[in-house]
């Protein structure tokens, strides 16, 4: 009988083992990448100058932005990559002279940037 109850320790010992979280299967990387977007101009008048955005990026690819004027809220979207939320509302207005700059500081720079600061449109998405 003893053996018996060896076996339904172990099995329990196995089904126990069965209910311990375990981490997911990858189906996406993992990480969120937060940036800010500052417009050295306003051309619209609009958002104004400085920084205007503060987003992030998820693993998925998508991008979040939430633009930092009418307090309390701002206005938040969502997009389906960084280079969509780009081509919408960065490379339309190159006269902004536009910096995104990420949380390990990586910078993207677009528009038009005088020569004396030796930037150029660094940036194009296509």
């Amino acid at each position: 009988m003893e053996n018996n109850e060896e076996i339904t320790e172990e099995e329990q010992e196995k089904k126990a083992e069965t209910l311990k979280p375990k981490k997911l299967p990858k189906l996406a990387p993992e990480g969120i990448r937060t940036f800010t977007v500052a417009r050295q101009y306003d051309e619209t008048g609009v958002s104004g100058e400085g920084v205007v955005i503060e987003g992030l990026t998820l693993a998925t690819g998508q991008c979040v932005v939430h633009w930092l004027y009418h307090p309390p809220r701002g206005g938040i979207a969502i997009f389906d990559s960084m280079n969509d939320f780009i081509k919408v509302h960065i490379q339309p207005h190159p006269s902004n002279r536009t910096i995104i700059t990420y949380d390990d500081e990586e910078q993207e720079r677009f528009g038009l940037f005088n020569e004396e600061e030796g930037l150029e449109d660094e940036k194009s998405i296509e």
